[in-house]
């Protein structure tokens, strides 16, 4: 029973989903420092709430609508998607396009002392029968 469970936990997808997890609630917290510190405040500037939330609320026999609530949410989420996708999948995307093709990134220029082996190198070979 243990075994089957370590092998469980041990297995790749679920140590990348652990991962994923810790990373995107990091990433939801700079993605709320974002809202909270540059959007809500350009909103509060335009519709002088404190944030979209607040934005278009009515009541109707009692009950109490907020399409601003809605859109707060939906803003929250293309922020969120936008970001994992301009900086982490399509970084990831290019990096394994480049490797498909074999264009490994461009090695550093050769210093004159290892091109001059290279030449000592070159030449040695030349003059083996």
């Amino acid at each position: 029973m243990l075994k089957g469970f370590k092998e469980f936990v041990m297995r790749g997808n679920v140590i990348d989903l652990a991962v994923a997890v810790v990373i995107g609630a990091a990433f939801t917290k700079i993605v709320g420092a974002l809202v909270d510190g540059l959007i809500n405040p350009l909103i509060a500037a335009i519709f002088g709430k404190a944030d979209i939330s607040g934005v278009w609320n009515f009541d109707v026999n009692g009950a109490h609508f907020s399409i601003g609530l809605i859109l707060q949410a939906a803003l929250n989420f293309l922020f969120v998607a936008a970001a994992v996708y301009f900086f982490i999948v399509m970084p990831l995307n290019k990096l394994a396009e480049r490797r498909a093709r074999g264009q490994e990134p461009e090695p550093d220029p050769l210093t004159t002392e290892q091109e001059l082996l290279t030449e000592i190198r070159d030449l040695l070979r030349t003059r083996q029968p």
